[in-house]
């Protein structure tokens, strides 16, 4: 009997407690496309895009058309063999270095898209905060992505978990 009173006075003190908690959550994706300056930064990350691209595309076109020439000085026999041979290694540099390029165009994409848009998601995450205080959530998550957004500070348990580990 008195471990069918304990079990019973245990789970409604869990139940209290589960009660007591506050979750909410949000959807952080929907947040991003709805604000106006979201817009704005995709304009302009668009445009660095579109630019990058256009710059790749003509070094492309032009390392065709010196590959088109070499192959017609070679068909002609207008070149000897050691200099075809300099100029073909000229142009696999050359190639290197458009792929460099086009590694380093995605590299500055996405430093320009997190340099606009992390503001945004300060300002999204700052208002969270602001929300789950004047609210008293203890938790909000992201819908979007499932990641906890927000928590309480007082329900860390990281110093219990690390006297239990000993540390």
């Amino acid at each position: 009997m008195k471990i069918l009173t304990l079990t019973i006075a245990l789970l409604f003190t869990c139940t209290l407690q589960l009660d007591a908690q506050k979750f909410g959550y949000v959807d952080t994706q929907a947040l991003l496309l709805e604000m106006p300056d979201v817009k704005e930064a995709n304009s302009n990350i668009e445009t660095f895009t579109t630019q990058l691209q256009k710059s790749g595309q003509e070094m492309v076109q032009a390392l065709q058309a010196k590959y088109a020439e070499l192959q017609r000085k070679q068909q002609q026999g207008s070149i000897s063999p050691k200099q075809l041979e300099v100029e073909a290694q000229t142009l696999k540099d050359e190639e290197t270095q458009i792929m460099k390029f086009e590694q380093e165009s995605q590299q500055k994409i996405m430093a320009k898209r997190d340099k606009l848009l992390s503001p945004l998601r300060d300002k999204i995450q700052q208002a969270i905060t602001d929300v789950a205080n004047e609210n008293g959530f203890n938790y909000i998550f992201d819908l979007s992505t499932g990641f906890v957004l927000y928590a309480e500070k007082s329900t860390d348990c990281g110093a219990l978990v690390k006297a239990k580990l000993g540390l």
